[in-house]
């Protein structure tokens, strides 16, 4: 991983091995009500446009809304230029004829800071049409300097932990010279991750505590790369050798178990099995999951409705 983009990396990575953290924070960030276990599709975040091919962060699709969501580490005044031009295209995906008109549809987007905390809750900008007529274009922003882990573990926005470090980087000078000051920081990474052993590990949740376990160490050795002092406090703090993920072993189990028939006459079971699996896990494409088993793309959507009506219907 590069370090001038370890922040994005982390935040793809989250998205494609935690998709269900991003629940909570679009919740609240869009004061929507939505259950942790509303199934999340990953749209394709390649957009061609007439200056090039514009790349996303992020696009969702959750219930019938699409939702586009930026990770920004650094300042940058033209914030909403780039927004703009990313929803457009993102838009023009979805243009459709009403009343022998075309019409397209904005995302719900947002940016998430994860330096500073920000003058305003959002940011925007005015079109002025020909005629006159304005139109007003705004966006939520939100900070991760603003939320306290309390507030992060109480709202259950474990998606900004992992960046939650960033707010000691001007400090790490005084954290590296006085031992008060890394005690302090050490007993709060302490706290942080005795919460996360109590309200994700230890209630069945290994392969997300796992993953977040992974990207706050991550992104915590690249802060204190070179205080080694405060990296070697924290790497202790945050523990050895990350758990081996019991998801990740089971499908492994089933595909080794089946090595001598995959793609050519692996067995239907093991095939809907191995979907399932990859569906409840949240990671992949419908596309990489057909792929993967070898099953029919159609089959793969059959599989997906039927877990999905499942759900709901286990609910009701």
């Amino acid at each position: 991983m590069a370090n001038n983009t370890i922040f994005d990396d982390v935040f793809r990575t989250m998205l494609e091995k935690m998709p269900e953290l991003v629940i909570p924070l679009i919740n609240e960030v869009f004061g929507t009500n939505y259950p942790a276990d509303i199934p999340i599709e990953q749209k394709r975040n390649e957009h061609q446009t007439k200056s090039g091919e514009k790349i996303t962060d992020s696009r969702l699709k959750i219930a019938d809304k699409i939702y586009h969501i930026e990770c920004q580490s650094t300042s940058d005044t033209e914030m909403v230029i780039r927004m703009i031009e990313y929803d457009f295209a993102i838009s023009l995906e979805s243009k459709k004829i009403e009343n022998e008109r075309y019409r397209i549809y904005f995302p719900h987007s947002c940016v998430l800071y994860l330096r500073g905390k920000g003058k305003s809750n959002t940011i925007g900008m005015d079109i002025v049409m020909p005629n006159g007529q304005i139109i007003k274009y705004d966006l939520p922003a939100i900070y991760v300097e603003n939320y306290t882990t309390d507030v992060i573990f109480q709202k259950k926005l474990l998606f900004l932990l992992p960046f939650y470090i960033m707010r000691y980087e001007k400090s790490r000078t005084e954290i590296e010279k006085d031992a008060t000051k890394l005690q302090s920081l050490l007993d709060e990474y302490a706290a942080i991750v005795k919460k996360l052993k109590a309200d994700v590990l230890h209630k069945g949740r290994e392969v997300q505590y796992n993953y977040l376990m992974e990207v706050i160490k991550r992104i915590a050795d690249y802060i204190f790369s070179n205080f080694q002092i405060a990296k070697e406090g924290m790497d202790e703090v945050m523990g050895g050798k990350v758990l081996e993920l019991e998801t990740d072993k089971v499908i492994k189990k089933i595909r080794d178990k089946y090595k001598d028939e995959i793609k050519a006459e692996i067995k239907d079971e093991a095939k809907e099995e191995i979907a399932i699996r990859m569906l409840k896990r949240g990671r992949n494409t419908l596309e990489e999951i057909a792929e993967y088993t070898d099953y029919p793309l159609e089959q793969i959507k059959k599989i997906k409705e039927d877990f999905i009506c499942e759900k709901i219907c286990g609910r009701e």
